[in-house]
């Protein structure tokens, strides 16, 4: 739930609380990011990690695109293919119907 009250935003949530040890370098750009966005420390981890998720999603879903393409084309497979491909070779010189 937010709270508006003049230029801040007070919020609360029912969400997870943890302790984490991060780098002096990464809290300083943390916090000079929150300040620039006027968002809090949490909210810039949660979009960080948001971010994260969303882009390990995507590796994990090519990964998996990567390992059906690396399969060998089934038999009947290979044969339509080249069944259309004739066709067409031959509907581009006007033969087929």
């Amino acid at each position: 739930m937010a709270l508006l009250t003049g230029s801040m935003i007070y919020m609360h949530t029912n969400g997870m609380k943890i302790a984490i040890s991060i780098p002096d370098d990464v809290f300083e750009e943390v916090e000079k990011i929150a300040k620039e966005q006027k968002k809090s420390r949490s909210q810039v981890f949660v979009s960080a990690a948001r971010e994260y998720i969303r882009r390990s999603e995507t590796r994990r879903i090519i990964e998996k695109l990567d390992e059906v393409y690396a399969q060998p084309d089934a038999p009947d497979e290979v044969a339509r293919r080249k069944a259309m491909a004739e066709y067409q070779r031959k509907r581009l010189k006007g033969k087929a119907r």
